[in-house]
């Protein structure tokens, strides 16, 4: 797991998918951190866990589900990169593309990672993400 710092409040991790702009993975404030938004990608590549498109970028295959646990899996990497944990979650704004198809699914995972202690929680309708993911989790959380 290597950590690439471009000052000591801006945290970029290798081990969660690359920000799709110019922007860090989390920035520190205080006892504070702030994460981007980040999605379900695979670091390292641009692959979507539970997506198959064909060459017209129809959907062959799609599992929303293992994008969940893809989307929670990264930011844990990113908290942990940040001297931060999953259980120091405060905040966390949820961007699904589909409500309707996936906000069931979405809710039973999020009891399944948060049994007791759950973050505050936002869940907004949204038309459309920079790339073809059907989530995205914007957070906030505490240091040590």
């Amino acid at each position: 797991a290597y950590l690439y710092t471009m000052s000591q409040d801006i945290i970029n991790t290798g081990n969660a998918p690359a920000p799709v702009g110019l922007y860090p993975h989390a920035r520190k404030a205080g006892n504070l951190l702030f994460l981007s938004g980040i999605g379900p990608r695979e670091a390292g590549s641009d692959r979507i866990p539970g997506l198959e498109l064909d060459a017209r970028g129809n959907f062959v295959h799609f599992d929303f589900e293992a994008q969940v646990h893809s989307v929670f899996k990264n930011v844990k990497e990113v908290l942990e990169a940040s001297g931060s944990s999953w259980d120091k979650l405060i905040d966390v704004t949820v961007f699904l593309v589909h409500m309707q198809r996936d906000f069931q699914t979405y809710n039973r995972i999020w009891a399944e990672y948060f049994p007791e202690n759950a973050p505050c929680r936002t869940t907004v309708s949204i038309t459309a993400l920079p790339t073809p993911i059907a989530i995205e989790l914007k957070c906030i959380a505490m240091l040590d």
